[in-house]
């Protein structure tokens, strides 16, 4: 018999550019859902921040953003979107980056790699309210 489960994180950033890490979150919330084998979705419901996967190593996450920043170049004056909002840099990178990932559950584990943490990559903070949504599906 298939079960599904969802609940939604509300998470507060403090910086324009920001990696919050929600493993731990996530995590909690494939054991609550009584799912043995199958899927969990997380998704930001926002046009301006991003879902990633990767080490919580303080070196790369400020490296990760520092990238984030240069990819996307903030306040270049170059971004039409930036003459309405002043955002277009946080647009693209949500775009480009995904507003979800997928990971498997396996024995009632979310699998990930050794390395792998879950990060919501603020990018137009700070904001009071964030959400993101966590999906389990399967047996």
């Amino acid at each position: 018999m298939t079960k599904f489960y969802a609940e939604v994180m509300r998470i507060k950033t403090t910086d324009r550019f920001q990696l919050v890490d929600i493993t731990n979150r996530v995590e909690e919330i494939v054991e609550k859902s009584g799912v043995t084998n199958g899927l969990v979705l997380v998704f930001a419901p926002h046009a301006t921040a991003a879902i990633i996967a990767n080490e919580h190593e303080h070196g790369l996450m400020d490296d990760i953003i520092q990238k984030v920043k240069e990819f996307t170049e903030p306040g270049s004056g170059k971004w039409k979107h930036d003459l309405v909002d002043d955002n277009a840099h946080a647009h693209i990178g949500s775009a480009l980056f995904g507003a979800e990932r997928v990971f498997p559950v396996i024995n009632k584990r979310l699998l990930r790699g050794t390395w792998q943490n879950i990060f919501l990559l603020e990018m137009d903070g700070p904001r009071p309210v964030r959400e993101v949504h966590v999906v389990v599906v399967g047996e």
